[in-house]
């Protein structure tokens, strides 16, 4: 059995053609591309190209367009990833722990996983003064914490934002 928000989201999901897939493929490598040169590309109208882009908005395909910032270069190139493990599962807990962690910005990653822990953040700052300062400050005070356990970055070696369609 299918549940309503289960059914929605089944039956919202779109059907890409590969026209659709090489159009996305070249929007995540430069969402800047006019309609003109992805037309050249897809060998198709500017209007075939500017519909489809539109139909894969409206339909949520494409969710949002953002610039990268290279992190090097806005002196924020220390990546540390932490385990977050909550002193216990209760609906509370969670939600409340979810809602704080949203508000930190040096969090650029949260995700509730199965395993030892509950969470794994990623966290971008500075240097190890501000991830320590990060750590005493700011996410140790969220309620309900019974352990954590960082690990930092020694080489990036793939970064992609490019999803395989």
């Amino acid at each position: 059995m299918i549940c309503l928000h289960d059914a929605t989201k089944y039956f919202s999901l779109m059907l890409l053609d590969e026209t659709d897939k090489t159009l996305l493929k070249l929007l995540q490598k430069d969402c800047k591309q006019t309609n003109k040169a992805l037309s050249n590309v897809l060998g198709l109208s500017v209007t075939a190209v500017y519909e489809r882009i539109k139909k894969l908005e409206n339909s949520g395909v494409i969710s949002n367009y953002v610039a990268l910032v290279n992190k090097e270069q806005v002196d924020k190139s220390f990546v540390a990833f932490c385990h977050i493990k909550l002193v216990q599962h209760s609906q509370d807990y969670v939600v409340k722990f979810e809602r704080e962690v949203a508000k930190l910005h040096e969090v650029l990653e949260c995700y509730h996983i199965s395993g030892d822990y509950d969470y794994i953040l990623k966290v971008l700052v500075k240097d190890m003064q501000e991830f320590r300062e990060f750590m005493v400050k700011k996410l140790t005070n969220i309620d309900h914490i019974g352990s954590t356990h960082s690990m930092f970055m020694i080489n990036e070696v793939k970064h992609t934002t490019t999803i395989t369609i």
